[in-house]
């Protein structure tokens, strides 16, 4: 039962050892997800932990969206918690579900001895970017603390950390010596520093031990990175686990290091939430041998993106039920990446390039075409579309009478194109992955029912200027280099006509990416973004391009998110729209 507030630091051993499973769980799969738990559980209990923590909304995965609204999904997610607490005998287990008090909750279920002995509901939920938590959560509205054999340790999940009075201040005003906060915090690149930075600030200014676990893997858009981590009082990072992999990350805590507790701000935390102090019977922990220290895997740069698409890619394709992919190879720098990636994903023999020449196709893509597949190791068939473009020029001829040739005879090969991948797709079970890149969705530089066909956009969220990045950074960690010299340095094309160059359509992508950035990612003003030096006229057609694209960007495929505000789930505007911002 919860105890008066009691605002003392005192604990009956000054080590605590502490599990923080960092899983990857599958939204929907409920009776998988919670077996992953009970083995992860009974792994946490030989190394002699005294609680092990999971991340937010691990039994259903995260993000379950609209299953949520399915009143029978609640209810199974209810009955896997009660097996999670069923398995935590002799340990102290803390576990993400979706609650039903009246209302649904983001909570964290606390058990301890096979006992349920509370639930925290999350305070704070997010509605911004890619959150959208009030649309199926109430909020909750208690703080408590749970103390284990003298140790208090509060419980919150995700958001509620990331605010600087939160619930972790009324947590340490009753005593906390432990915050350990369960996330699912969507990867964008450089994410992993700005939480770290965050996170040893909670802890400097509580004066207590943060330990914060986030998921891994990959949820259709969403790449989660894990790097689950330790911060003691002082702001040092303790323990930290690995980016993109499953892992149990232990760490003893040194509560002799926990400072006298500040005198908290009453008016500060008034209205955050109700605290109390739980007292969970236990025993005393046995004495363990020292942990031995674990160096994690970590990125930064162009490695970290690479990691998130080939860890995003690897997830949505198996998570769906395909064993191969399918891609079209261009001899181009975006296919030769995604190809990349997808070999790293998935093992070689599991690609499928296929190249499929016009008239209009040069002996250098073919050359590079074929380097990239043996390079890589994955299967190249081709396919000539000459014949089928022949025939449709044939069957168009009397309709498109008295016209100049344009952008419907170009498109025409990509819409052949993406009908041979799709037919191949269907017959074999493969998935299609597409090749565009952020900059070509921005922009429309892309053809709807033909390259932009397929299952899953592998670098639909990564600008040219970065595919170019990636592509240089793959080539350096192999000893032969995967993707041709000569793909990275000839001038970007599509090769739907003579001599055809992506400067002719667009601006340099070196001029229009920090364009779309500022539009796209940063919202910054047409004035704005031409007091950065930026040609007027250019702004204008690269705006206007943006905005009519909208239609394209809906049926496209979904994709990796790596940058701060990708398409579709972060920036959502009107497919009909006649605001121009100049």
């Amino acid at each position: 039962m919860p105890q008066s507030p009691n605002p003392t630091h005192h604990t009956a051993n000054p080590v605590f050892r502490l599990a923080l499973a960092q899983i990857n769980p599958t939204v929907g799969a409920l009776d998988s997800n919670t077996a992953k738990i009970i083995e992860y559980v009974d792994r946490a209990r030989e190394f002699g932990a005294q609680m092990v923590a999971f991340p937010e909304l691990a039994i259903p995965g995260y993000p379950p969206e609209d299953l949520l609204f399915k009143p029978q999904f609640i209810q199974a997610n209810i009955d896997r918690m009660h097996r999670v607490v069923e398995a935590s005998k002799g340990i102290t287990v803390v576990v993400g579900f979706a609650d039903d008090d009246s209302h649904i909750r983001n909570s964290a279920a606390i058990a301890h001895d096979g006992q349920l002995v509370g639930v925290y509901h999350k305070v704070f939920l997010p509605n911004y970017g890619v959150f959208d938590e009030e649309r199926y959560f109430r909020a909750g509205d208690e703080c408590p603390v749970f103390v284990l054999n003298g140790t208090p340790v509060g419980i919150n999940i995700c958001e509620d950390i990331w605010r600087a009075i939160g619930p972790t201040t009324v947590q340490q005003s009753v005593g906390a010596s432990v915050v350990v906060n369960i996330s699912a915090s969507p990867f964008h690149a450089g994410k992993r520093l700005e939480r770290e930075k965050m996170l040893a600030e909670r802890a400097v200014d509580h004066g207590l031990f943060v330990a914060y676990l986030n998921t891994v893997g990959g949820q259709d858009e969403l790449v989660f990175d894990g790097a689950s981590v330790f911060i003691d009082p002082s702001g040092n990072v303790v323990a930290r686990g690995s980016q993109f992999a499953e892992e149990l990350v232990v760490a003893d805590l040194d509560l002799q290091a926990v400072p006298e507790p500040h005198t908290p701000i009453q008016s500060s935390i008034a209205g955050i939430g109700t605290p109390s102090r739980i007292e969970v019977p236990t025993t005393a922990p046995e004495l363990q041998p020292p942990l031995k220290v674990k160096e994690p895997t970590v990125y930064e740069g162009a490695s970290e993106i690479y990691a998130a698409l080939v860890t995003g890619t690897r997830d949505y394709v198996k998570k769906s039920g395909f064993d191969k992919v399918l891609i079209a190879i261009s001899g181009g720098i975006d296919s030769s990446l995604v190809a990349a990636v997808a070999a790293d994903a998935l093992g070689p023999d599991n690609v499928v390039g296929i190249w499929m020449p016009s008239r209009y196709s040069s002996e250098d893509s073919m050359l590079d075409a074929t380097a990239l597949a043996d390079n890589l190791g994955i299967e190249l068939r081709t396919i000539s579309i000459e014949e089928p473009f022949s025939t449709n020029l044939d069957i168009l001829k009397p309709h498109f009478e008295g016209t100049e040739p344009g952008l419907a005879e170009e498109n025409l090969q990509s819409r052949i194109r993406g009908v041979i991948i799709m037919a191949l797709s269907n017959k074999f079970g493969w998935m299609v992955l597409t090749t565009g890149n952020k900059s070509e969705m921005a922009v429309g530089y892309a053809t709807i029912y033909g390259d932009m066909a397929g299952g899953y956009g592998v670098i639909k969220d990564v600008p040219k200027t970065l595919v170019f990045e990636l592509s240089r950074y793959r080539n350096t960690t192999a000893d032969i280099a995967p993707i041709p010299r000569n793909v990275i340095e000839k001038p970007p094309s599509a090769e739907l006509r003579p001599d055809q160059k992506d400067e002719d359509s667009l601006p340099p992508y070196d001029i229009l990416d920090p364009i779309l950035e500022a539009y796209v990612e940063d919202d910054r003003s047409f004035s704005e973004i031409t007091a950065m030096g930026y040609d007027e006229s250019v702004v204008k057609h690269v705006i206007a391009l943006v905005d009519r694209s909208e239609y394209k960007r809906r049926q496209a495929p979904p994709g990796i998110k790596i940058t701060t505000r990708n398409f579709g789930r972060d920036r959502r505007m009107p497919i009909v729209n006649h605001y121009r911002p100049y």
